[in-house]
């Protein structure tokens, strides 16, 4: 075959795969449109209930550890001064 038969055969090749790639990213957008659909559907209620349980219960968790560890760390920082003795 001569280069220009390459050529427009390639050219054909490319032109059709290019023609399956955007069916293939025209059918990954509307399956992805369908599940953003659903999973709003399933995270409006979710998100209210686990707004309402999840800071009080973070609150809480949060409190009590920081205090026993500042409770900890003052006695332990508090070292006897070394002697001054220079002579």
């Amino acid at each position: 075959m001569s280069q220009k038969k390459l050529v427009k055969n390639l050219f054909k090749k490319l032109d059709k795969l290019e023609a399956d790639r955007e069916k293939l990213i025209d059918k990954l957008a509307k399956a992805l449109e369908k599940l953003e659909k659903k999973e709003a559907a399933k995270k409006t209620p979710a998100k209210k209930a686990a707004a309402k349980k999840g800071p009080a219960k973070k609150v809480a968790a949060k409190k009590v550890p920081a205090k026993k560890v500042a409770a900890k760390k003052v006695p332990a920082k508090k070292a006897p001064p070394p002697a001054a003795s220079n002579e």
